[in-house]
């Protein structure tokens, strides 16, 4: 099944478009990723596939209704899981009719699907959902679960043209690992939007969205960051020689015009000498001035144009390069301990959560990932790590340490807080006002932006922000703790949020299922949950 695209022009209801006439076609069984920054219309471009969105102007031509997972799935909580996989209508006329009915509705509901039992049982099975109750409402379940239910629609309904929205973001690794293998295995037609490079990897093509362009890479995401890295060195000498020529242009204007100011100074003297009339003399001033001003106004045509081109080139440089990341590194010496657990264990209940107790240290300079399946007590160990709550079985020791809680949510960042406020709130060292404005400005936060409430910024502004703050203390935290960090963000900002962790020399602790950043970011120590296997890399 192929999906075509021709001239396609969205329009926001307030009347401000998103992209205009964009045009592309994927093949029958072909697989690829749709990338681009925030707001370049990822998801919206997917929703008018979807047929949930109507187009300004253009057409969006398939061979059959695509199945569509949207990233968000809180619009379904009320739903019960059979009314979110759209097979209420089906299992109630196929038990009727096994029942006896003979109504002609029932046999409509159920459009000769008799094996749909069958399917709905398989298709849960392959996403480890067997157990789940078709009546139970979406909103008991995890955002990992929600997720897989919706997973499962694909077999139920036998769709061969596929929309995902960041399909992986709530998975644990056991159900990333499905995730992978569908992708691998299948030869469906599908179009996704991720951040997660490992599931990148393993698309045959490419989509860039932005600016009102669509470019195709004809490969995955390795072979596409490779040909971004080759556009950015032909951009970035572009930029160089552009501003060699400004310089350049500029200084042949300054000699030229005093060139020509010379000019005109000797000849006003040679014109004293000889006596001519006045009449003549203010001719020939004006001459000279009309000469100079036409000078000056070529010169300056062309220092424009190139002035131009270079604010566009500029305009083209990806914000991570513009940005100045810099940590002040911890006081703590290297494999210093902070903490250490010995035969720990927690319960809520009667039973503990882990099924063996749990044995680790925390020592300075180490980068260690949590690890475990939703639910396994990740964000309790990280409290006990914190020294918020004491684990019921066990010991713990703390050393004397700075510590820094990041959650997915960015929620250190206040959203009664105005952008410099929220910047202003981390000035511990008595920093001038223009001083905190530079730091700002360093981040992409320009003057337009200092005055912004902190509750409209994006996941990846509140990131940024948040990296920002955390350079403006004369001191690094000792343990920088990152609770799924990169669920909110696209691929821009996970490239900046990883060049940031790499300047970051403390401890890090991170809990993630992005197993590609967990190897960007040097991970050397796993703490796995359930297991309670403690190992070194």
């Amino acid at each position: 099944m192929s999906i075509t695209i021709r001239s396609l022009t969205y329009i926001h209801p307030d009347k401000e478009p998103l992209f205009s006439n964009l045009r592309f076609s994927l093949g029958k069984g072909e697989k690829a990723s749709l990338t681009g920054n925030n707001g370049s219309g990822k998801t919206t471009l997917l929703q008018l596939m979807a047929g949930e969105l109507l187009p300004s102007e253009g057409e969006i031509m398939m061979e059959e209704k695509p199945y569509y997972v949207p990233q968000h799935l809180g619009q379904y909580d009320e739903h019960t899981l059979s009314q979110a996989l759209g097979v209420e209508k089906k299992l109630i006329a196929f038990h009727a009719i096994l029942e006896g009915s003979t109504k002609e509705e029932h046999f409509t509901w159920l459009e000769d699907d008799w094996e749909i039992e069958e399917k709905i049982r398989t298709a849960l099975s392959y996403w480890n959902m067997q157990e789940i109750d078709l009546a139970r409402k979406m909103k008991s379940l995890s955002g990992g679960e929600k997720t897989k239910i919706f997973l499962a629609g694909i077999m139920i309904h036998g769709s061969r043209i596929i929309l995902l929205d960041e399909p992986s973001n709530h998975l644990d690794m056991e159900s990333r690992e499905i995730l992978y293998d569908f992708i691998r295995k299948s030869n469906l037609t599908m179009l996704i939007v991720s951040h997660d490079r490992t599931l990148l990897n393993l698309l045959d093509l490419t989509f860039e969205l932005a600016r009102n362009t669509i470019k195709r890479y004809g490969g995955n995401y390795t072979f596409y960051r490779a040909c971004k890295d080759q556009e950015l060195q032909v951009l970035e000498q572009e930029l160089k020689n552009t501003e060699k020529a400004l310089r350049k242009a500029k200084e042949v204007a300054r000699e030229t015009v005093a060139r020509q100011q010379k000019l005109d100074a000797r000849g006003k003297k040679k014109q004293d000498k000889a006596g001519l009339p006045r009449i003549m003399m203010n001719t020939l001033k004006n001459k000279a001035e009309t000469t100079t001003s036409n000078l000056k106004q070529v010169h300056a045509e062309k220092v424009d144009a190139i002035f131009q081109q270079l604010t566009q080139l500029r305009k083209e440089a990806p914000a991570m390069n513009k940005m100045k990341i810099g940590f002040d590194e911890s006081s703590l010496h290297k494999s210093k301990f902070l903490f250490t657990a010995e035969d720990i264990n927690v319960h809520y209940t009667e039973k503990f959560i882990w099924q063996e107790a749990l044995s680790f240290t925390v020592n300075s300079g180490e980068r260690i990932a949590i690890k475990g399946a939703n639910g396994s007590g990740k964000t309790t160990l990280i409290k006990i790590i914190r020294g918020e709550i004491l684990p019921q079985a066990g010991k713990v020791k703390h050393t004397e340490i700075n510590t820094l809680y990041v959650d997915q949510q960015y929620s250190l960042i206040e959203n009664n807080l105005t952008v410099y406020q929220q910047a202003e709130k981390f000035n511990q060292t008595a920093l001038q006002e223009h001083e905190i404005k530079m730091r700002l400005n360093r981040f992409l936060f320009t003057k337009e932006d200092w005055d912004k409430s902190c509750k409209v910024l994006s996941g990846g502004e509140r990131m940024r922000l948040m990296l920002c703050c955390l350079t403006i203390p004369d001191q690094a935290p000792d343990i920088l703790i990152l609770d799924e960090p990169t669920n909110n963000l696209d691929i821009q900002n996970l490239e900046i949020l990883t060049k940031a962790i790499l300047n970051y020399k403390g401890t890090l602790i991170v809990v993630s299922h992005d197993g590609y950043f967990l190897n960007q970011i040097g991970i050397t120590k796993e703490i796995q949950l359930n297991k309670m296997k403690e190992k070194s890399l």
